[in-house]
C-alpha cells in the first residue's frame, strides 16, 4: 500500500508509510516534496552544459588542423613538358605521391606506363582553396608519412588519460585551488604553444601535455561532484561528462530530460568548432582561437575561488558573477548529490542540499533532519564497507553489467569518433560535412528524448548501435560518385551513433547501485577513452583495404548491440542503493516504492 500524502517538513511523528515511520520513506518520495524537476535542476542544467561547449572545440581539432588536401609533386617548372613528368591517376589528375624519372616523350603514348616512377623529389604543391594551412601542408606529412596527422590526436588522447591520474594526486596533495589554477595556466600555455611550435616532434609533445592539462581542468573542477572518497582518483577525470550531480537529483521519470538536454552542449560546440574552422582556415590561428578562452578563466580564477565556498552555500547577490564565471570558467559551485549523501549517512550536507533544492524550486524547506536521518541510517547500516573497483566484479549481475556495458563503451566510442573523423569521400566540404555531423546530433538526440521513456533503454540502445552498423554497411557498396546517396546514409548513421551514445550514458547511471556508481562509471569511461584513441588507428586499415575501417566500424557496432540485449531494462525503476538492490531488485515496473529501511542486526 502507498503512503498517504503527510506534511512531514514540519512535523515527522505523524509520517506513516509503509508502518515503519520516517525510515519508511524513499529518497525519490522525499525529492519529489523538495521538487523533482524544477528551477534548481533547469540551473544545473545550464551549468554543466556551459562547462561541455569547449569539449568538442578540442576533441575534434585535429578535423581541421591535421587535415591533408590535394596534392602532386612539386615539379621546378610547370608548363606543357614538365605536365608529363607526373604520372596521372584514373581520374585524369596528377597522382600525389610519384614521379617519373624523365618525362616520356608526348607523342610516346603508352611509353609512359612502362616508365619508372619515383618519390617526389622536390616536395608537394597543395590545394590550399579549402586550407591556407595545415600540419600536413606544412611538414609535408604526406604519401608514407600520411598518417603522422592522425597520430597526433592519438597522443593527444594519451595526454588526456595521463593527466587523469596526476591531476587526481595534485589535488588531493595539494588542494583544489592550486591544482585548478595550475590546470588552467598550463592548459592556455601549452595551447598557445602548440600554436607556435616549429617541428612536428614539438607539436606532438605540446598536444600532449595539452591534453594532460586539459584533465586537469575537468578533473579539479568536478571535486565537488558525488565521488565516494575510496574511488580511485583517474576515475575522477576519467568520468567528465558531468551527468551524475544532475540525473541524482531528479526521480525516474525526468531522468532522460536532464541527460539528454545537458547533452546538446555538446551538438552545439561541435558545430561551433566548424564555424571557427571556417572562418580560420589557418591551423595556427585555429587553435590559439581554440584555447584562447582559457585566459578569461585565468584572470578570473580568484574571483571564483572565493565565491566557491567548500560548504555549497549560494548568496542571492553571487547567483549572477557566479553563472558567468561558470560560463567562463567551470566554476565548482554544483551541488553535491543529495542521495549519494545519503547513501554514506552524511545527514547534514544532505538536509543543507536539500533545503537549497526546496527554496529554490519555491517549495516549503525541510525543518526537521529526521526523514534524511532515517534514510541515511539505511544507507549506512547498508554501506558498512568501503568498495573498489574489485566490487564491480564479485557478484553475478553486476559482473555481467561492468563486463556488458563496458565493452558497449568502447564500442560506441571507436563507432562515433570512427565515424567523427572520417569527413572525406561524401562530395561535400570537410567544414559543412562536419557541420551536418554535429547538426543532426540535435534531432538525434531530441528523437531519444521521446523513445528512451516509451519503448525503454534496452532496445534504444540495442536499436541504435544495430541501425548505425547498417547505415556503414550499406555505405560500403554504395559507388563513390553516388555522393548523395552515400551523404544521407553518412549523415544518417552519424545520428544514430550519437543517439547511442546519448542512450548508453543515461544507461549506465541507472544500471549501477550508488555505492559503486562513479566506480561503475568511471570503469566505462576508461573503456571509452581507450576506444576514443583506437577509432584514429581503425582509419589506418585503409591502406591494407580501402573499405576495410568500415568493415571493422560495422562489424564493432552490430556485435556491440547484440551483446547490449544482456543488460536489464531500467526503465522506470528507481535508482539501485545498494550492491544488494541490484543482484535481488526488490522493485520492479509497476510495484509499489520500496522503502529504505535500517535492517535490525540484533
Amino acid at each position: 500500500m502507498r503512503c498517504a500524502k503527510v506534511n512531514f517538513w514540519t512535523r515527522t511523528s505523524g509520517l506513516r508509510c509503509h508502518r515503519s515511520g520516517p525510515a519508511g520513506m524513499t529518497f525519490d518520495a522525499l525529492l519529489d516534496e523538495v521538487g523533482a524537476f524544477g528551477p534548481f535542476q533547469v540551473l544545473l542544467v545550464v551549468l554543466m552544459a556551459s562547462s561541455r561547449l569547449v569539449l568538442p572545440c578540442n576533441l575534434l581539432l585535429n578535423n581541421f588542423i591535421g587535415a591533408v588536401p590535394p596534392h602532386r609533386c612539386k615539379v621546378a617548372r610547370w608548363n606543357a613538358t614538365t605536365a608529363s613528368a607526373v604520372p596521372l591517376g584514373d581520374d585524369g589528375l596528377p597522382q600525389a605521391c610519384g614521379t617519373f624519372v624523365r618525362p616520356p616523350s608526348l607523342v610516346a603514348g603508352n611509353q609512359s606506363e612502362a616508365t619508372p616512377t619515383v618519390p617526389c623529389l622536390h616536395g608537394w604543391i597543395y590545394d590550399n582553396s579549402t586550407f591556407s594551412s595545415t600540419i600536413a601542408t606544412e611538414w609535408d606529412l604526406v604519401c608514407e608519412r600520411k598518417h603522422l596527422p592522425q597520430t597526433i590526436n592519438i597522443i593527444f588522447f594519451l595526454g588526456l588519460m595521463l593527466g587523469s591520474l596526476l591531476f587526481g594526486l595534485l589535488s588531493d596533495n595539494y588542494g583544489r585551488r592550486r591544482s585548478l589554477l595550475l590546470s588552467y595556466v598550463l592548459s592556455l600555455a601549452l595551447g598557445l604553444a602548440s600554436a607556435w611550435s616549429d617541428s612536428y616532434v614539438l607539436l606532438a609533445v605540446l598536444r600532449f601535455l595539452s591534453g594532460t592539462a586539459l584533465a586537469g581542468v575537468s578533473l579539479v573542477t568536478i571535486t565537488l561532484y558525488p565521488f565516494p572518497l575510496e574511488t580511485p582518483n583517474f576515475v575522477h577525470a576519467a568520468y567528465g561528462l558531468f551527468w551524475l550531480p544532475g540525473i541524482e537529483w531528479v526521480n525516474s521519470s525526468h531522468r532522460a530530460s536532464m541527460c539528454v538536454i545537458g547533452s546538446l552542449s555538446w551538438s552545439l560546440g561541435n558545430m561551433l568548432l566548424a564555424g571557427l574552422a571556417f572562418l580560420i582556415n589557418d591551423w595556427r590561428p585555429l587553435v590559439v582561437a581554440v584555447n584562447a578562452p582559457l585566459a578569461l578563466a585565468v584572470l578570473t580564477w580568484r574571483s571564483v575561488a572565493d565565491l566557491c565556498r567548500t560548504d555549497g552555500r549560494l548568496e542571492r547577490t553571487d547567483v549572477g558573477f557566479r553563472c558567468w564565471c561558470l560560463l567562463l570558467c567551470f566554476a565548482r559551485w554544483v551541488p553535491e548529490s543529495a542521495r549519494w549523501l545519503c547513501a554514506n549517512a552524511q545527514v547534514e550536507k544532505a538536509h543543507l542540499y536539500l533545503n537549497k533544492c526546496a527554496r529554490a524550486n519555491k517549495r516549503p524547506e525541510l525543518a526537521s533532519k529526521d526523514i534524511v536521518e532515517a534514510l541515511s541510517s539505511a544507507g549506512k547500516s547498508k554501506k558498512s564497507k568501503k568498495y573498489t573497483f574489485l566490487h564491480l566484479f564479485k557478484t553475478p549481475k553486476l559482473r555481467k553489467i561492468s563486463l556488458v556495458s563496458g565493452i558497449a563503451w568502447y564500442g560506441t566510442a571507436v563507432t562515433y569518433y570512427g565515424i567523427s573523423l572520417n569527413l572525406s569521400g561524401f562530395g561535400l566540404s570537410v567544414y559543412l560535412t562536419h557541420f551536418v555531423y554535429a547538426a543532426v546530433e540535435v534531432p538525434a538526440r531530441l528523437l531519444i528524448y521521446f523513445l528512451i521513456n516509451r519503448i525503454g533503454r534496452r532496445p534504444c540502445l540495442v536499436g541504435t548501435l544495430v541501425l548505425t552498423a547498417t547505415c556503414i554497411g550499406v555505405n560500403i557498396f554504395v559507388p563513390e560518385d553516388v555522393w548523395q546517396l552515400r551523404s544521407a546514409v553518412a549523415i544518417l548513421g552519424k545520428g544514430l551513433s550519437e543517439a547511442s551514445a546519448t542512450t548508453i550514458i543515461l544507461y549506465t547511471h541507472e544500471l549501477y547501485p550508488t555505492v559503486l556508481r562513479q566506480t561503475g562509471l568511471g570503469f566505462t569511461s576508461v573503456l571509452s577513452r581507450v576506444g576514443v584513441s583506437v577509432a584514429p588507428l581503425v582509419l589506418f586499415l585503409e591502406d591494407v583495404w580501402s573499405v576495410l575501417p568500415q568493415v571493422v566500424l560495422c562489424v564493432g557496432a552490430f556485435f556491440c548491440g547484440l551483446l547490449a540485449m544482456l543488460l536489464p531494462e531500467t526503465l522506470d525503476l528507481k535508482l539501485p542503493e545498494t550492491v544488494q538492490d541490484v543482484e535481488t531488485p526488490a522493485c520492479s515496473k509497476g510495484q509499489e516504492d520500496v522503502p529504505l529501511e535500517t535492517k535490525n542486526t540484533t
